[in-house]
């Protein structure tokens, strides 16, 4: 049997279930469902203040929405595949609950303005909730951190020796990389907290609304200052997206790092149990499962960004239907990177760190070799002369199997007679890392001073 469409009167033909099938959002977009009805109570609300609608109409409406809101949170709603999309199903819940006033709602608005609607409504309920896994991570980090400042491991550049480094810096360079993170989430709500709503198809509408009051009811900052826009563009979900991308980019390097540090050849720290997997035929592995998803699952953030960077990059304005390709990938990456921030501070939280095979692992690895130029130049011998000298010794030991702590004091006096006994003490791994003490460095009072603006940061 034919489909009534609301929007069926200019045409003859119901058109073919296929392709009505192809052309529904409902599948996916009631992901937004509360948002619609909240966006719909606000609109009435104003349409009522405004005297657009009678009150009792309006109150109709208004009744009719919490019923259904209600119902939505407790048992849920049916939607139906032939009402398209979110707002037609809510309508078409509505005209069921109260009647035909119902569709006194739709007057002054749009599908167009409804969704973008929906969808800033959407975005700003998520981030919150994506800073608060983000500083529920960096909290991991600073406390393992913490307890990690003077234990010492190789600084990596690379993937060479570099030179010896606090477990506890090598932490907290993460927890700045994630605090850069959630200021990106929380300048995005300034994009976010802005309202479509009576921008209508894409023109403003003749009645006389009031988009301050609509705006106001729903907590954002203001309405679009142009129509055309407000209906237009998706540039707060790319930035979103590209925020996610970013976030998931900073999550890959750390998995990436914890699948080395938990190997075999590394064994600097072990995950716990429940963060790792077994094979199904190597009864010895342990394997850093959670830490490769969450690596792969960062490609899939990058395809949500490609994907409607690409969809949006020719529409002409205003609306088009491209742009119901929008959503999927936006549920998808807040669906991603929640999970994946959970599980991460889970595998931080609990992971043990092997800090005798840290150490250990600078102890003949020549990573010194710079302790030893910069002790040289303050004997007066130029940096550049010095590094040449370091790196001859440096062959030699490869050479013979000697560390630089290993080479007899006369041999250093035949480079320059001012070297003493002191010259062992700075080659330590500990004393190389404990006297960086510029600011932002690896000494161990620099990564106690990052600790505490963290923890001041995270209260705030």
């Amino acid at each position: 049997m034919p489909i009534k469409r609301m929007w069926g009167g200019r045409f003859e033909e119901a058109g073919d279930d296929f392709v009505n099938h192809f052309g529904a959002s409902i599948g996916f977009d009631q992901e937004m469902a509360a948002e619609d009805i909240q966006g719909s109570l606000a609109h009435v609300k104003m349409l009522r203040a405004t005297k657009i609608l009678p009150k009792d109409d309006a109150d109709q409406i208004i009744a009719g929405l919490r019923e259904l809101d209600q119902q939505l949170k407790t048992e849920g709603l049916n939607f139906s595949v032939d009402n398209e999309d979110i707002h037609m199903n809510i309508e078409s819940l509505l005209t069921k609950k109260i009647g035909p006033v119902a569709g006194k709602l739709h007057t002054g608005r749009s599908r167009n303005d409804q969704v973008a609607t929906d969808l800033h409504l959407y975005v700003n309920e998520r981030l919150p909730k994506v800073t608060e896994a983000l500083k529920q991570l960096q909290g991991e980090l600073v406390t393992k951190a913490e307890e990690n400042v003077e234990t010492i491991m190789p600084g990596y550049t690379h993937m060479q020796h570099a030179q010896p480094i606090s477990y506890g810096h090598y932490l907290m360079a993460y927890f700045q990389m994630f605090q850069r993170d959630v200021e990106r989430f929380e300048f995005n709500k300034k994009h976010t907290s802005i309202s479509p709503l009576g921008a209508a198809a894409l023109a403003g509408t003749t009645f006389p609304i009031d988009r301050l009051m609509s705006s106001g009811l729903l907590g954002f900052d203001k309405p679009y200052d142009n129509s055309l826009d407000a209906v237009a563009d998706r540039d707060f979900v790319l930035e979103f997206l590209g925020n996610a991308s970013i976030l998931m980019m900073h999550l890959s390097r750390l998995c990436e790092e914890i699948i080395y540090w938990c190997s075999y050849e590394f064994n600097y720290i072990e995950l716990a149990d429940e963060y790792s997997t077994g094979s199904s035929i190597m009864p010895q592995k342990k394997n850093p499962d959670m830490a490769e998803l969450i690596r792969g699952k960062t490609g899939r953030v990058y395809g949500d960004l490609m994907g409607l960077l690409t969809t949006m990059k020719g529409l002409p304005l205003a609306y088009n239907k491209d742009m119901q390709e929008d959503k999927e990938g936006l549920f998808d990456a807040v669906k991603t990177i929640i999970p994946s921030l959970k599980i991460m501070a889970g595998m931080i939280k609990t992971l043990h760190v092997h800090k005798a095979r840290m150490e250990h692992a600078t102890h003949h690895d020549f990573s010194n070799a710079t302790e030893l130029a910069d002790y040289l130049a303050t004997k007066g011998i130029p940096f550049r002369q010095a590094h040449e000298i370091v790196g001859e010794l440096v062959l030699k030991g490869i050479q013979t199997g000697t560390s630089l702590g290993e080479i007899p004091l006369a041999d250093y006096q035949k480079i320059n007679p001012q070297i003493d006994e002191t010259v062992y003490e700075c080659l330590k791994p500990k004393v190389a890392v404990e006297r960086r003490q510029s600011e932002g460095g690896t000494g161990f009072a620099q990564v106690r001073h990052q600790i505490k603006v963290a923890k001041s940061i995270l209260k705030e």
